[in-house]
């Protein structure tokens, strides 16, 4: 129940106190000789019930307006975008700026409503017009509580005024009733420092009278896209280079247009090309800020976060190339030296679609993330107390121990289904891809080579056949043991999700430990493996062609202390593929053992997706990703449709 004040006074300054039924304060004279008429009431209105209208006629935006809660509560947005591009990116000179000052300007550094003549990214806050108030009235407004991290804008004569400590409403303002604009000037970053809400107060004095009234705003959250909503667009690094080694990459992104479009997807790639991180899923995970704006339209707006690598480049360029209109970027700070790089990157970052079980109700969908239990590693906790304090995809941890690279993405990904939950579980399955191994063996096809990929660049082929990667001294005891670690995994999905077995699709693959790829492969892959790993350039370029043992000596406390086995894929992880439409997904090409003309993980892969309502196609990415620990979806990253409301179900 909202509260308000009112405090009568009678020209000799004596008052008494009494308190109304509901719970407001009246101050009244103690003669009833001075009592002064009676006056107009301040009443201040958001939206709270986010229909895009403040109601000011009705009571349908009064109940809950100095509270909030998931589903109902004034909502403003984080006003982080360029609508005008006025935010520089290089310095005097033409000097790079640093990362710090490139995040330092946005729409809402300044004390203008830029761009945008509809204002659409301020958050509307309206005064019920006063029609009897007396001419000397006047009236002023302060935010009382998230005063730092919030800017109230006053529409006066069409025009957006900043609200100051001096700014005063007229009598005849407030008799027609007066529109604010509230927008906030960062994301919760840490609910400890600032939990997100802003409570704006209207104060109107009139013929010695001051009432006042309140509404309470919460940023809108920080989110995550989900695999149930559309892709919109696709994003890829395209190196600029035209060398020899270089030529696999630029078909990889000339055959990635294809697919996209074949998708149905319309808008064209959006390419990095500056600093030539090839893992455009590692250094940005694409989000989202959204309410609900003037006239019911929703307004959302885009938000890059960028991984927790500060010294990462890529990530420059989100500020350099990407923000702009309706597109912002948060990156955070105070990531500690000893957390481990690898679990930092963006890869390491997927997200549960909605779903509700145990009592909890995950209406956004869920962040997963990697953690290390063998070395207690983790990723930032900057990271993960933002991603928390955002109070709807509560971060939670899966063990990635087993993965060199140690990403979320290399053996679980989340499909669409038309079930009643609408979402399917898809795992690697290491047993399948034994199974596929020892069947080929036992029909008499042992000495087929285990992979049919041809030799480029003047590397030959592998030569490895079904029956030496069978005989392997580890390679049977590594899958098993993956096959064990995706299950404990499973369990905690299930248990967390009320996901049931009968939800979950199976796709073969396998794996290898990483000491033992390059040698069964017969390919350099020590500088790719070492960029997906996020290694430091200069020290990746000193390393000879073999060098991974040596980074792993050298390995800056990413690896130290470690006691399990860390693997990677060995065929192309079919899961590490990307979900281009409801019913399609991109999965790397297979370039496993052919038999009788046909690729026979091609044909299980493809099976496994059908059989749960998915087509699937393939794309090559042995020379540029595979190798590298990766696969297209390390290799690409998605912006997805945000015009759903976050704070329903469905």
């Amino acid at each position: 129940m909202r509260t308000r004040t009112r405090i009568r006074t009678t020209s000799a300054r004596q008052v008494i106190l009494a308190v109304t039924a509901a719970g407001s304060v009246l101050v009244t004279p103690l003669s009833p000789a001075f009592a002064a008429p009676p006056t107009a009431t301040a009443d201040l209105r958001a939206d709270v019930d986010r229909d895009g209208r403040v109601d000011v006629t009705g009571g349908t935006d009064t109940a809950g307006e100095d509270g909030w809660s998931v589903g109902r509560g004034a909502v403003y947005l984080p006003n982080l975008d360029d609508d005008t591009k006025r935010c520089p990116v290089r310095g005097p000179g033409g000097r790079p700026l640093s990362d710090a000052k490139l995040a330092a300007c946005n729409d809402a550094s300044d004390k203008k409503v830029n761009g945008r003549a509809d204002a659409a990214d301020l958050a509307r806050v309206r005064s019920v017009p006063m029609p009897g108030l007396a001419s000397g009235a006047t009236g002023s407004v302060t935010v009382t509580a998230g005063a730092k991290y919030t800017r109230v804008f006053l529409n006066r004569s069409g025009a957006w005024v900043p609200v100051t400590g001096e700014t005063r409403l007229s009598a005849a303002e407030l008799r027609s009733g007066v529109e604010f604009g509230v927008e906030a000037t960062d994301v919760i970053r840490d609910t400890a420092k600032w939990d997100g809400r802003a409570v704006i107060r209207l104060s109107v004095t009139s013929a010695g009278t001051t009432t006042s009234d309140t509404v309470t705003l919460r940023v809108a959250p920080l989110l995550t896209h989900h695999h149930l909503q559309k892709a919109q667009q696709v994003m890829v690094t395209k190196l600029p280079g035209n060398s020899p080694a270089d030529q696999p990459y630029r078909q990889f992104v000339r055959n990635l247009e294809t697919e996209v479009r074949r998708a149905g997807i319309t808008e064209p790639l959006v390419t990095f090309d500056k600093y030539g991180d090839i893992w455009a899923q590692d250094f940005v995970e694409p989000a989202y800020v959204s309410m609900t704006g003037p006239g019911g339209r929703r307004q959302a707006m885009r938000v890059m976060l960028r991984s927790a690598q500060p010294d990462r480049e890529a990530g420059r360029e989100l500020f350099e190339k990407l923000r702009g209109r309706d597109v912002g970027v948060v990156q955070v700070s105070g990531v500690r030296d000893s957390e481990e790089r690898t679990l930092n990157s963006t890869g390491n970052l997927e997200t549960i679609p909605p779903y509700t079980h145990g009592g909890r109700s995950f209406p956004a969908g869920r962040v997963i993330m990697g953690e290390r239990k063998d070395t207690g590693s983790k990723p930032a906790r900057a990271m993960r107390t933002l991603l928390k304090s955002q109070g709807l995809q509560d971060p939670l941890l899966l063990d990635t121990s087993w993965l060199g690279v140690g990403h979320v993405d290399e053996f679980v990904q989340f499909l669409p289904a038309d079930t009643p939950r609408g979402w399917r579980i898809g795992v690697a399955d290491p047993q399948a891809g034994l199974k596929l191994l020892r069947d080929a063996q036992r029909d008499g096809h042992g000495r087929t080579k285990m992979f049919s990929v041809p030799g480029f660049g003047g590397e030959p082929a592998p030569k490895e056949t079904i029956d030496q990667a069978l005989a392997s001294r580890h390679f049977v005891a590594d899958n098993t043991m993956a096959a064990q670690r995706i299950e404990a995994n499973l369990d905690i999905l299930k248990r967390e999700t009320g996901v049931t077995d009968g939800e979950i699709v199976r796709v073969p693959g396998l794996y290898t430990r990483e000491a033992e790829m390059s040698a069964s492969a017969g390919q350099d892959v020590s500088v790719p493996r070492l960029t997906r790993m996020g290694g430091d350039p200069a020290l990746v370029n000193t390393l000879d062609k073999y060098g991974q043992q040596k980074w792993l000596d050298q390995g800056r406390g990413d690896f130290a202390g470690r006691a399990a086995v860390r693997t990677s894929a060995y065929v192309p992880g079919a899961v590490n593929g990307v979900l281009l439409a409801r019913d399609r997904s991109l999965a790397p090409r297979q370039w496993g053992p052919v038999i009788g003309g046909k690729d026979i993980f091609t044909q299980a892969v493809t099976a496994a997706y059908t059989r749960a309502g998915l087509k699937v196609s393939y794309i090559d990415d042995w020379y540029t990703y595979h190798l590298g620990m990766g696969e297209v979806h390390c290799g690409t990253n998605t912006l997805r449709d945000a015009s759903a409301a976050w704070w329903r179900s469905n």
